[in-house]
This record gives structure tokens, C-alpha cells and sequence, in this order.
């Protein structure tokens, strides 16, 4: 099973978004544990398998990078806007394919 950690700032905004992302999961029968935590407890959570930052912390991934042993990616803005949760779950199921 995948494990996709996904940070913003609290926590709170990607909560929606990776609801949307279990939802599209489910339907497509993909087995994957989704987490949303605040970019400050990423380090607590270090047994995931790619990490997906919110675009408002955008800045901080190089910094995030250094700190954790999992690929860092950037969330598209427009999916992320639009909680765009099944286009989210394939850049992120395809990051992990092409590591």
C-alpha cells in the first residue's frame, strides 16, 4: 500500500483535498493511506512515500527536502484550487512510479 503525506500550513486546507483524493482511491479501487498534517510535523510522519506540499509552502521545499527521506513535490495550483483529488492522486501515484 502507498502512503501520501500531504502538508500546508495547518493542515486544515489539504484535509478537503485529500478527502477528495480517498474518494477518487475508492472508486478506482487503489489501495493508499492519505494523511494532511501541518508542514512543521512532516518530520513526525517519516514512513510515507511522497510528500505533497500545499502551493501556498511551495517555498519551503528545498528546505522540507533536506529534512526527509521520501520525494518532495509541489501540488498544481489549479488542482489544488479546484480539489481536484483524482489528478492529484495520479501526479502523486506517478512521481512515486518514476522515482
Amino acid at each position: 500500500m502507498k502512503k501520501i503525506l500531504l502538508a500546508c500550513n495547518a493542515g486544515l486546507s489539504t484535509s478537503m483535498l485529500v478527502q477528495k483524493m480517498k474518494e477518487s482511491a475508492e472508486e478506482r479501487k487503489i489501495e493508499v493511506e492519505i494523511l494532511a498534517v501541518s508542514v512543521s510535523s512532516v518530520e513526525d510522519h517519516p514512513n510515507y512515500d511522497i510528500l505533497l506540499l500545499g502551493p501556498q509552502v511551495r517555498f519551503l521545499q528545498d528546505n522540507i527536502k533536506e529534512k526527509v527521506n521520501m520525494p518532495v513535490m509541489v501540488i498544481d495550483t489549479m488542482d489544488y484550487g479546484m480539489l481536484n483529488g483524482k489528478k492529484v492522486l495520479d501526479n502523486a501515484l506517478a512521481e512515486m512510479k518514476g522515482e
